[in-house]
């Protein structure tokens, strides 16, 4: 089975929900610094058009609007991910990052033939990493894995996967093989009905034992049946955590694009990871030194 991406049309290309619009807190406190490590920008469509060949077509989604939700779920540091929308113009995703003045950092998308001296620009700006989205139109496929893989290695970069992995097995060799970091989406955006000791997510776990691997402990919702906190989803939390604590981050996915069904509340979204991982002192670490440690802060 090779792993490529669903290259919708424009037609079938349905529109999008908006996100809660009116965030609630926590019923913790996180702890100074505490880092969202996964949120898209959307802007104006007139002035960052998308690709056509989209899976979904999202509203605007503002870095004001962004603000004021990281503000009330008391979070004071973020990492804005390049969605496959926008295939390789990173233009809405750059004027986030800048605007916030180090406050966040970046996730693009660029090709196997990308300039180093765009890289370096990058880089500059607070870009960390390169995302190959392999469930939307958009996204790249895995054609050009390695030599991107090497290219930004050079700048101290990692690779984000956004992938089922119960495809992961008939890639793991590639995967382990890469010159940097990988960072998986979405706890491995797999069924929660398939169980903690599916190929899939145990080939998750024996490239996490290498160190290189990182997980996102994010986007419940496009695994789970089950309303927040998505008990059903606390095993793999807990496998992760108990394997390589120092390996995770946590992710709003803010604003839930390409989402069926009810909008999550981003209050309860983080009220997830407290289910998840009811230990302060790691949690605050996946919070905190974890994203600090990957993406420079």
């Amino acid at each position: 089975m090779s792993v490529s991406p669903n290259m919708a049309s424009t037609v079938a290309a349905p529109a999008c929900q908006p996100p809660d619009d009116v965030p609630r807190p926590a019923g913790f406190s996180p702890p100074p610094l505490a880092c969202d490590s996964h949120a898209h920008i959307i802007g104006d469509p007139t002035r960052y058009p998308m690709v056509p060949e989209r899976s979904y077509t999202p509203p605007p989604a503002s870095v004001g609007s962004y603000r004021a939700m990281l503000k009330t779920i008391g979070m004071q540091r973020a990492v804005i991910v390049q969605p496959s929308f926008y295939g390789t113009d990173n233009r809405c995703t750059r004027d986030a990052v800048r605007e916030s003045q180090g406050a966040f950092r970046g996730i693009a998308v660029v090709g196997p033939q990308v300039a180093p001296e765009l890289l370096a620009e990058l880089t500059a700006e607070g870009f960390r990493g390169a995302r190959f989205n392999l469930l939307f139109g958009g996204g790249l496929s895995l054609d050009g894995l390695e030599e991107v893989a090497l290219r930004v290695a050079r700048f101290g970069w990692h690779v984000q996967l956004l992938m089922d992995v119960r495809e992961l097995p008939e890639i793991e060799a590639r995967i382990a093989g890469l010159p940097c970091p990988v960072v998986f989406d979405h706890l491995g955006h797999f069924p929660a009905a398939d169980g903690a000791d599916a190929p899939g997510f145990a080939a998750l776990q024996r490239l996490l034992d290498n160190g290189r691997t990182w997980v996102k402990l994010s986007g419940g919702y496009r695994m789970s049946a089950l309303p927040p906190p998505y008990p059903d989803l606390r095993v793999y939390a807990q496998r992760l955590c108990g394997q390589r604590p120092d390996r995770l981050v946590w992710g709003s996915d803010w604003p839930h694009t390409a989402l069926q069904g009810v909008m999550p509340n981003d209050g309860e979204l983080l009220d997830t990871l407290a289910h998840w991982i009811p230990d302060e002192a790691i949690r605050n670490r996946i919070l905190v030194e974890n994203p600090a440690a990957l993406y420079g802060f």
